[in-house]
C-alpha cells in the first residue's frame, strides 16, 4: 500500500479505536428503513437487470439513478460525470466526516441464459460488432442496493454527523480501447469526482455466486490483484516452410518469449515477502498456413499481481525478455504494456472498524476473512491517497451451494441478499460517520 497523506493517515489510525460510537438507535432506525424499502431494491434491480447497459452506454441506467435519486429529500445530484456517471451528495445535520460509496453500473456483451421472467433479450454495439448484453457480474445489484442505501439515508439524514457521496460508476468491465480511455473509475478520478466535497475513505461491495447466500466476505491488505496488458509483436522474415533457413522464424521466437514469461514468476519475483504473481499469455498467433514461415508473430497476455512493487518489475522483465530473446536470434519484438487497474487494498483500521457493522447487517458469524483473489476490479483507483474497503457478498440463488459464476450467461443472484447488501452500506456507512468528538 502506496503512502498516504499525513492527515489522512491521522484519521484513519483512529479508526479502531472507537467502535462504541455508533448509537444504536441511529443502526436500528436505519434496519427498519430498509426492510422498508427492500421491495423499492428488488424492482430497480430487476429493472437494471432488464435494460443492461454496456460500458460508457449507460444512458438509461444513468437516467433512472438520476431521477431516483432527485427524489430522496436532501439529495443534490451530478449527472456525466466521466461520460455517463453519476454522482449523489447528501449532507447531513450533523458535522462529521465526508465518505463515498460506490456501485458500478455496465453490463456485459454476453447472452443471458438464466430463463429469469426479466431476462435481458438487449443487443448493443461493441467493439464493432454487435452482441447480446446482459447483467452477468451482478453491477445491476449493486446499484439497487447503493441507491436502497442513498434512500435510508436520506431519510435520517438530520442525524447523521457527516456526509455521504454516491458514486454511481460507468464501464468498470471496458478493458481499454485504442484511443486510451481508462476504466470508469479512473475517469471519475481524473475528472474530480472526490474533490468537491472531499471525500475522506470510500466503500464498495461486490455480489458473486459464491455461498453461503448472503455472507460477506473481506479481508485486511490487498485483496484483488492488479490487472495489466500485454502486446508483443515479433517481426521476423518469411520464408517457405521447407526452406526455413531463408526466413527468420517469428513463431518459434515468440513460443520462446511465452515459455520465458514464467521464470518472472518462478525466478524472478520475490513471493514470499510480495505476494503471487500471474503472467498469462492468452494469444499466441502467426501465420495462416502450414507450409510458410510468416513474416510476423503476435502474443496477447495479462499480468496480475497483489504487489505494486512486484508489478513495475513484471512489466520491466517482459519487456526485456521480449526484446532480448528478439534479438538474440536476429529478430525484433516491439511490446505494448497497456496499465489497467491497480492492486485493491483495504485498510487495515478501516477493516477493524467496520467489521462489526457488517456482522451487524449479515448476522453474527456470517462476516468471514478470505484470502485475496487474482481478479481485478478498476475500484483500487479511488485508493489513491485516501483509505479504501472492499467485501464481497455472497448471492448463490441455491442458498449453500455454489452458483453460476460471474460472466456466466447462468449467472443471477438470491434476491433475499439485496437487503443485506444494502443494510452493509448503510450500517457501514453510520459506523464511519459516528466518530466521537475529537477524533476527526
Amino acid at each position: 500500500m502506496g503512502k498516504f497523506p499525513a492527515a489522512v493517515v491521522a484519521i484513519a489510525a483512529l479508526l479502531p479505536a472507537a467502535a462504541a460510537a455508533q448509537p444504536p438507535s441511529l443502526a436500528a432506525r436505519a434496519d427498519a428503513l430498509v426492510a422498508k424499502g427492500e421491495s423499492q431494491v428488488i424492482a430497480w434491480r430487476r429493472w437494471i437487470h432488464q435494460n443492461p447497459e454496456l460500458s460508457y452506454q449507460e444512458t438509461k441506467t444513468a437516467a433512472t439513478i438520476a431521477g431516483a435519486l432527485a427524489a430522496m429529500p436532501g439529495m443534490k445530484v451530478r449527472e456525466g460525470i466521466a461520460k455517463t456517471g453519476v454522482k449523489g451528495v447528501l449532507v447531513g445535520g450533523k458535522p462529521g466526516p465526508v465518505i463515498a460509496l460506490r456501485a458500478d453500473m455496465d453490463a456485459l456483451p454476453v447472452e443471458e441464459k438464466t430463463g429469469l421472467a426479466y431476462a435481458s433479450v438487449s443487443k448493443a454495439m461493441w467493439r464493432g460488432q454487435e452482441s447480446f448484453v446482459a447483467h452477468a457480474c451482478g453491477h445491476d445489484a449493486h446499484v439497487a442496493m447503493l441507491l436502497g442505501a442513498a434512500d435510508a439515508l436520506a431519510r435520517m439524514r438530520e442525524d447523521l454527523p457527516g456526509t455521504v457521496v454516491f458514486l454511481f460508476q460507468p464501464a468498470e468491465e471496458w478493458g481499454g480501447d485504442d484511443n486510451g480511455t481508462p476504466s470508469g473509475a479512473t475517469l471519475m478520478v481524473r475528472e474530480g469526482v472526490l474533490a468537491d466535497p472531499k471525500v475522506e475513505l470510500v466503500l464498495g461491495q461486490h455480489v458473486g455466486g459464491e455461498s453461503p447466500s448472503g455472507t460477506i466476505r473481506l479481508r485486511k491488505g490487498s485483496i484483488m490483484a492488479s490487472g495489466d496488458d500485454f502486446r508483443i509483436v515479433v517481426k521476423g522474415k518469411g520464408s517457405h516452410g521447407a526452406m526455413p533457413w531463408g526466413g527468420k522464424d517469428p513463431i518459434l521466437v515468440a513460443a520462446e518469449i511465452a515459455l520465458s514469461m514464467q521464470t518472472i514468476v518462478s525466478r524472478e519475483a520475490n513471493l514470499v515477502d510480495e505476494g503471487p504473481l500471474v503472467v498469462t499469455v492468452g494469444v499466441l498467433q502467426g501465420g495462416n498456413r502450414e507450409n510458410i514461415i510468416p513474416e510476423t508473430a503476435e502474443l496477447r497476455g495479462t499480468i496480475r499481481t497483489l504487489s505494486e512493487k512486484t508489478r513495475r518489475l513484471a512489466h520491466a522483465s517482459v519487456k526485456r525478455k521480449a526484446e532480448k530473446i528478439a534479438e538474440a536470434s536476429g529478430l525484433t519484438a516491439e511490446v505494448t504494456l497497456t496499465l489497467g487497474y491497480p492492486v485493491l487494498t483495504n485498510h487495515p483500521g478501516l477493516v477493524e472498524r467496520v467489521w462489526p457493522a457488517l456482522e451487524r447487517a449479515a448476522g453474527a458469524g456470517r462476516v468471514l476473512e478470505v484470502p485475496p483473489i487474482m481478479a481485478a476490479e478498476d475500484f483500487g483507483a479511488f485508493g489513491a491517497g485516501i483509505p479504501t474497503m472492499y467485501w464481497f457478498l455472497a448471492a448463490s440463488p441455491f442458498g449453500d451451494r455454489p452458483g453460476p459464476p460471474n460472466h456466466s450467461p447462468f449467472f443471477t443472484i438470491d434476491e433475499a441478499v439485496l437487503a443485506v447488501g444494502t443494510r452493509a452500506l448503510v450500517q457501514a456507512s453510520i459506523e464511519v460517520l459516528s466518530r466521537p468528538a475529537g477524533t476527526r
